[in-house]
């Protein structure tokens, strides 16, 4: 009787623990591949956060100095020109037509347009102070959509206004951008933003996080 029982207490011995080693070992897979997923989302995130962040500091630069690219060299904010002149002054179709030509080259409109390309980008590169940066940059975006009115089919001298998308074009676009590294605190990968939260004035403050 004791031979017989002796093969089933060895079997029944191994079997639990070899299922115990699998669950661990899928566990510990499970965990590992969720922590690298996580890693890889924040890293393109924050590679979002750069490009985006490159495109408002160009912008900034190119308007200040005339690269020769959107702004002639020569024609730059540096050199005398307006940064809003030729964007405000030629706006067609809208309903605040009126309204932008009356700004465009005002001194107070080539600073403010200028100072938010300036700190929207240096937020973004850096990763610091996005809420701000989401909420100053989508106001912006608001602004030039309005301008350009992609709802337009005409513009106002009765030409085709080109527009290839009545609600959505790369303005929408940027300002979701802005609020979804904000949202998702893109600044603490390659950048500076657990610093930055870490500050008194941050914590106590959190809408400059």
């Amino acid at each position: 009787m004791a031979v017989h029982e002796h093969p089933h207490r060895s079997s029944g011995f191994h079997l639990p623990s070899f299922r115990r080693h699998r669950t661990a070992s899928a566990s510990e897979s499970a965990v590992s591949a969720g922590t690298g997923t996580r890693t890889a989302g924040a890293y393109a995130l924050a590679s979002l956060r750069l490009l985006t962040g490159f495109v408002f500091l160009w912008a900034f630069l190119d308007k200040t100095f005339g690269f020769g690219y959107a702004t002639p060299s020569g024609k730059g904010w540096i050199d005398g020109g307006s940064p809003t002149k030729g964007f405000l002054g030629s706006v067609a179709a809208g309903p605040m037509k009126s309204t932008f030509h009356s700004w465009a080259g005002d001194t107070w409109a080539d600073w403010l347009f200028m100072a938010g390309l300036l700190g929207i980008g240096l937020a973004l590169v850096t990763g610091v102070a996005l809420r701000i940066a989401a909420v100053a940059g989508t106001a912006m975006m608001a602004l030039m959509w309005i301008a350009e009115w992609p709802p337009a089919k005409h513009l106002s001298d009765g030409s085709l206004s080109m527009s290839t998308n009545p609600f959505v074009d790369y303005h929408v676009i940027y300002a979701v951008t802005l609020i979804v590294l904000a949202a998702v605190a893109a600044g603490d990968t390659l950048g500076a933003g657990r610093l930055w939260a870490k500050l008194p004035f941050v914590r106590d403050h959190g809408w400059l996080r």
